[in-house]
């Protein structure tokens, strides 16, 4: 059934040797299996503490080295940033679905700031990147993949250089804008 589906993938030579972050949207489970497939190995994925229950995705996401986020109990959510940031300064690329999840509905969330302040204490560029395509061919109420194609758009770094931010909620705004910049979905922040 996949070998239906095209993917194309531009900007890839923007991604730096060194450490990074990659911020990217996300509409679909196959999302991470993008870019787990595009992205250089030694990324980590990190992924919300919930899909460890799900048997064949948590033995999968585990065996390529995915971490896991508690995102609804304070004090793990605390412990597994304070591991993250840990990870980042220590100069491991990781890659995140700043939105935390997705939804049937077409658009762009809210950006949690996680992934940005791993960025800004690891002193990493954060590279936001582009997935379309994901939510017409494997939506999140069906299980199997429809013919399309896929897209992934990785854009410029936001290196730590740029004066246009100077906290982790800016830098999650600036990154935010433009992947919504490419991406053809509309704001769900700014609806009317």
């Amino acid at each position: 059934m996949l070998t239906s589906v095209r993917v194309s993938v531009h900007g890839l030579h923007k991604i730096p040797s060194s450490s990074c972050i990659v911020v990217a949207n996300h509409a679909s489970y196959l999302d991470g299996i993008l870019l787990k497939a595009y992205l250089p190995a030694r990324f980590s994925y990190v992924i919300k503490e919930e899909m460890q229950r799900v048997p064949i995705a948590s033995f999968l996401l585990k065996r390529v080295g995915s971490k896991f986020v508690e995102r609804f109990n304070p004090s793990g959510s605390a412990r597994d940033m304070r591991h993250l940031l840990k990870v980042a300064k220590k100069g491991e690329s990781l890659a995140f679905f700043p939105e935390g999840t997705f939804t049937l509905e077409p658009g762009l969330q809210k950006f949690r700031a996680g992934a940005f302040a791993a960025a800004i204490s690891a002193g990493a560029p954060t590279i936001p990147l582009v997935i379309s395509g994901t939510r017409q061919i494997l939506p999140a109420n069906t299980l199997l993949p429809r013919y399309g194609h896929l897209r992934i758009d990785i854009l410029d770094p936001i290196e730590q250089s740029d004066l246009s931010y100077s906290n982790a909620r800016d830098l999650a705004n600036l990154a935010r804008s433009k992947i919504l910049h490419v991406l053809e979905e509309p704001d769900l922040l700014n609806k009317t």
